[in-house]
């Protein structure tokens, strides 16, 4: 028995995409990275809905997403994340690119850069590896440090197995990674234009 909450996304990949694109029938493209990520590179057209604001405000996003829509993150878990967020609100034709932004830009898929920035999943390896190292370390000096390191370990752990990340969307909220373009009013003016997202 498949229980849906569980179920693969529906996928499409970066062939497919980008021949619906050139075809001129390019469905809404939703990148749910952090804003430092999307304008390091990103899909031309892709609006920017970062993960946290599309859980936050599904509702809202809701009405203003009856197209078909193609979910973006940099390898495609954060947006079976969001695919499953929108599935929770009755939203159709939702489907996740396979591979990310990885896959695209390894396929040579046309991207509009920016200033290049450390896409989250290395800033959590940075902070999560400098604490524990910085744990061992420390417990030289004092005794039942090293247990800190035991803690990441285990958040680490659980992060692969649920596939959420509670340092990333911790770290995803620092302004290194957020931008005043993301707020929800912004977004929502976007997703409302004629021309499509950002380019």
């Amino acid at each position: 028995m498949t229980i849906p909450g569980n179920a693969c996304p529906a996928t499409l990949d970066t062939a497919q995409l980008r021949e619906l694109i050139d075809s001129g029938r390019a469905p809404r493209l939703l990148d749910v990275r952090t804003p430092a990520e999307f304008e390091s590179a990103h899909i031309p057209g892709a609006y920017n809905v970062p993960l946290d604001l599309l859980k936050e405000h599904r509702e809202e996003l809701r009405g203003h997403l009856d197209d078909d829509v193609v979910l973006i993150c940099r390898s495609g878990a954060r947006a079976a994340q969001a695919e499953r967020t929108l599935a929770g609100v009755g939203l159709p034709n939702v489907k996740v690119l396979t591979g990310g932004m990885l896959a695209w830009q390894a396929a040579a898929g046309p991207a509009t850069r920016g200033t290049p920035r450390w896409d989250l999943e290395r800033q959590v390896r940075l902070a999560a590896g400098t604490v524990v190292l910085a744990s061992v370390v420390a417990s030289v000096f004092v005794p039942g440090a090293e247990w800190v390191a035991g803690v990441i370990g285990a958040g680490l752990t659980f992060a692969a197995l649920s596939n959420t990340c509670a340092l990333g969307m911790l770290l995803s909220k620092l302004p290194y990674n957020r931008n005043a373009s993301c707020d929800l009013d912004t977004v929502i003016d976007q997703l409302g234009a004629p021309t499509g997202g950002r380019s």
